[in-house]
């Protein structure tokens, strides 16, 4: 029998290195597969469809929302954004894990439609740290780094919803705990029935 792949979601506030972390628990981890979502901004040079994004017109993607096709999705400054059902259901029954990393918003409706998922808050080592972390990029006024202070500080009370809490003090470590919880996640009794049963039905 078939195992069912686990559906991973892992997201934060933002510039708490949600990117980098899931960046090096791919290439740590080859048997997992990220979640290429949907969009309908043009394709950037070097970007190929299917492989960075799965590139839709606007009234594709309109259609697919009307019709149930995303996990979920969200329009971002005038392009829209999604997860399409139909690719994470396949490869979830192919056996496959699949990686989401997406906004809290986005987490939120992916809980609702799929309660079965692993969901993982990263956090920051402290708000100095998060606010060390977001100044270092250099793009914040300090109007905009206000704002995105006190939105982590919401976004940090919602990660209270989670299954699982992992604080990003460094990447290694980071990546390390995840990987614990996958593999804790595979050996759970409700994913492993198939095994009782050859037992039970083993002749001595």
């Amino acid at each position: 029998m078939k195992k069912k792949g686990l559906l991973i979601v892992v997201s934060g506030p933002s510039g708490t290195g949600k990117g980098t972390v899931c960046t090096e628990l791919l290439q740590q981890t080859p048997e997992l597969a990220y979640s290429i979502s949907a969009t309908t901004r043009a394709p950037r040079e070097g970007e190929k469809d299917g492989v960075n994004y799965y590139f839709l017109t606007k009234d594709e993607f309109e259609k697919k929302i009307a019709a149930g096709g995303f996990l979920e999705h969200a329009n971002v400054y005038g392009n829209y954004y999604g997860t399409p059902l139909d690719k994470v259901e396949e490869r979830l029954a192919d056996g496959q894990d699949i990686l989401l990393e997406i906004d809290i918003q986005g987490a939120m409706n992916v809980m609702a439609k799929c309660p079965q998922g692993i969901f993982i808050f990263l956090l920051p080592p402290s708000l100095q740290e998060l606010e060390r972390r977001i100044r270092g990029r250099g793009s914040e006024t300090p109007e905009s780094l206000e704002r995105r202070m006190n939105s982590a500080k919401s976004e940090i009370e919602i990660g209270k919803k989670y299954q699982y809490v992992v604080v990003n003090d460094t990447v290694e470590h980071a990546v390390a705990q995840i990987k614990d919880i996958l593999t804790a996640e595979h050996c759970r009794v409700a994913k492993n029935q198939e095994l009782f049963e050859v037992l039970e039905h083993e002749e001595r």
